[in-house]
């Protein structure tokens, strides 16, 4: 699928890897709307598209908290106002906070799953029917490396991406033969202002076994995930890492169980020593 003259609309489009799309499909020659939270944050973006992409169609922005179905579905009719029905939808916006399962409060579990499911589940219902009518479409899903493996640390957030992947595969089904393709991406850990709140939370755990995965940067996982909206492919897994994961996962899981287990006793460890040094 071609990405030029295609109205390109991006949750979470304001920063991170949402924002590294938003710049490579406009350089692509797309016509992009960006949906975020916060006007100041989106402004910047379309300044920086823009000073990038002169050429580029006028970048279209709408403040909008994807976890509230009124916000998101007027803020697509914002953006089709000015460009067109959506061609290619792209959820990107994601929240996570890390933390041990008993001190991290209920609501952070539903505000997880409220922005990171349902604030997928709502643009593609209100999107998907007319590409279907159309024949003509690309629905791209950001989940997680923590969509294919529970890690420890992530009780909200892993049970949330976990969910899009159920979606993607049950969406992929129905859509099959329509013209209408599906991508879902599993991004390792990337150097993104979300992965710097994380951070701030995470246990030392987590931060022992995520380390074991490497660092991507937004560019980089832009770029895989659009190579594949072009070549209509399901599942994106950056790196060789989540590749094996996801293809051997079943076969893998006690090794990783026992391996993400030691990884997080001997961090532990470590930190109890380095507290009791101090």
């Amino acid at each position: 699928m071609t990405l030029r003259d295609q109205h390109v609309l991006i949750t979470g489009g304001s920063s991170g890897i949402g924002l590294a799309l938003a710049r490579q499909a406009a350089a692509a020659g797309a016509r992009v709307s960006l949906v975020a939270r916060d006007p100041v944050k989106l402004a910047t973006a379309r300044d920086v598209i823009c000073t990038a992409h002169p050429d580029a169609a006028a970048v279209v922005t709408v403040a909008a908290d994807v976890a509230v179905e009124t916000e998101i579905l007027a803020a697509l009719q914002t953006a089709e106002a000015v460009h067109g029905p959506v061609d290619i939808l792209i959820t990107s916006a994601g929240v996570a906070r890390p933390g041990y399962f008993e001190e991290v409060p209920v609501a952070v579990f539903e505000r997880t799953m409220a922005v990171n499911y349902f604030g997928t589940l709502y643009p593609l219902k209100a999107v998907v029917p007319a590409m279907r009518r159309r024949g003509h479409g690309a629905v791209v899903l950001i989940s997680s490396g923590a969509g294919l493996c529970g890690v420890f640390g992530y009780t909200p957030y892993a049970p949330a991406k976990f969910a899009l992947r159920g979606l993607a595969e049950a969406l992929r089904a129905e859509l099959q033969s329509t013209g209408v393709s599906v991508t879902i991406v599993y991004p390792p850990d990337t150097d993104t202002p979300q992965l710097a709140e994380e951070n701030l939370t995470k246990p030392v755990e987590t931060k022992a076994i995520t380390a074991g995965g490497g660092l991507w940067t937004a560019d980089a996982v832009a770029r895989v995930t659009l190579a594949a909206v072009r070549r209509g492919r399901f599942a994106v897994t950056p790196g060789f890492q989540l590749t094996a994961l996801a293809w051997f996962h079943s076969l893998l899981a006690p090794v990783l169980h026992w391996h993400f287990d030691r990884t997080a006793r001997q961090a532990r460890a470590q930190s109890k020593t380095t507290t009791h040094k101090s």
